[in-house]
């Protein structure tokens, strides 16, 4: 049995920059590197890149990355997995063979699927209720457009089992890209886990996993602690964080050589609660984590400790994140400059919502903000006086009209356009006057895990 495994960070999101996966493939002696490509609101993205192209659905960052890594990853024995198949695994999979065959490459490729439950989400007197207002889905369910569970670890494990160079899942949970290569190379237990040992095993993988699924944040990147994120050493190179994970668990965080950024204490504990709700209950496909007694033990030099996971059998059922059309919004962005530029921006704003009113528009809320006065806190950031405001060099106020109707969303932006003449003095300009977009509305829900059987497959070799 293998001793330990070391197994790097890909991508955090769709989009994210894969030059630092150069440094630990090269650099970091890497078996495996683990890419989640699928954040919350990835899948909705995918789905209107999926309407327009029926081809499509998947994130296409993942084709000139691996055209980029393979031939790193080749020489090294380097194996790579990552949920970049979104809501078409198996389109993904031939996009990527395609571009790699034409290249003169042809490493094993294994597609992942049975994550899409929209039959199932569709079916009539079944109950999806909201997970956290528990609206039942019959409000929603003739627009459902996908659903996706939250798949395991155990067909990613199939596949590396049966050769795989490269895995392309759909909808898994995050921490099973890694556990997946965990439990393949540590020979650990997973459908069969019965034992505490088993268990424990299995969420200290799934804390390496939730370690390292946000790219650059587990070594540095997005620091938030006040005074201190000034100290994280050249972000421009950053490294992204590696595990070293021994056979019984126990796993040291660090990064490659050379790189950027920061693995510490401070680091690896701001990232070990990300996204956390109750760390006593950390639900996955594979296992629930308990974090209550986990201990972080700084070595220095870039290299952190991880013990002390506690795990207990999953549950019957997957959390699934489906997808419904919600209206269309339009926003448009303007401003004033001084003098007075709070007032001419209020009495801008009032000409809009009477505009709307007379007009008769309908729509379901008017969002209004003000960037660079309450964007980021909201009603946390108060506003000052209107006085202090008024002597501003400018004030810039955003509007959104979320709308039911699209023909009210494409009128939107023509409210504007005549205040630059007839309106209050010295208006910025307007960005966004055409600006009509379809909103996915997210619907999270349980389904019965004996509903979600999923699917592995190997490609046929590219000719």
């Amino acid at each position: 049995m293998t001793q330990s495994i070391r197994i790097g960070s890909g991508l955090g999101f769709y989009g994210d920059n894969w030059e630092p996966v150069v440094a630990s493939i090269e650099r970091g002696q890497v078996q495996y590197i683990a890419s989640d490509h699928l954040a919350e609101l990835t899948l909705a993205i995918l789905q209107k890149d999926r309407q327009r192209d029926p081809a499509l659905g998947y994130a296409r960052d993942v084709v000139p990355m691996l055209v980029r890594l393979w031939p790193l990853m080749q020489p090294r024995g380097v194996k790579f997995v990552c949920n970049a198949g979104g809501l078409n695994p198996m389109g993904a999979a031939q996009a990527v063979q395609t571009a790699l065959a034409a290249k003169g490459w042809h490493p094993r490729i294994a597609v992942v699927s049975g994550d899409d439950v929209l039959t199932q989400l569709q079916t009539p007197d079944t109950r999806f209720d909201h997970l956290m207002n528990g609206a039942q889905v019959t409000s929603v369910r003739e627009r459902l457009v996908f659903g996706n569970a939250y798949l395991g670890a155990q067909p990613i494990v199939d596949a590396l089992d049966q050769g795989a160079d490269i895995v392309i899942t759909g909808r898994v949970a995050d921490a099973a890209l890694f556990l997946g290569p965990l439990v393949h190379g540590l020979g650990w237990k997973l459908a069969d886990a019965a034992t505490p040992e088993d268990f424990n095993r299995l969420a200290q993988g799934l804390t390496v996993g939730h370690l390292l699924e946000c790219s650059g944040q587990g070594s540095g990147g997005n620091f938030g602690s006040q005074g201190h994120w000034q100290q994280i050493p050249d972000l421009a190179h950053i490294g992204y964080p590696i595990a070293e994970v021994l056979a019984d668990g126990t796993a040291f965080i660090t990064k490659a050589p050379g790189t950027g950024g920061l693995v510490s204490f401070d680091t690896v504990r701001q990232q070990l609660l990300y996204e956390v709700h109750n760390p006593h209950a950390y639900f996955s496909p594979d296992v629930v984590l308990d974090m209550g007694q986990i201990e972080l033990h700084d070595e220095g030099e870039h290299r952190v400790r991880v013990t002390g996971a506690l795990g207990r059998a999953p549950t019957d059922q997957l959390k699934v994140v489906a997808g419904f059309r919600d209206g269309f919004k339009a926003e448009v962005s303007w401003g004033f400059s001084w003098p007075d530029a709070w007032d001419k921006v209020q009495a801008a704003e009032a000409m809009i919502r009477t505009q709307l009113q007379e007009r008769h528009m309908p729509f379901d809320e008017l969002f209004v903000e003000y960037p660079g006065l309450n964007s980021a806190h909201g009603p946390l950031a108060p506003l000052p006086p209107a006085a202090e405001l008024n002597e501003r060099a400018e004030i810039w106020v955003r509007m959104v009209l979320r709308t039911p109707i699209k023909a009210a969303a494409d009128g939107f932006g023509r409210l504007f356009p005549w205040l630059a003449l007839s309106g209050p003095a010295f208006t910025c300009g307007f960005q966004g006057l055409n600006s009509t977009s379809e909103l996915l509305g997210i619907w999270p829900t349980l389904i019965p895990r004996h509903w979600v059987p999923a699917q592995m497959q190997i490609l046929e070799p590219s000719a």
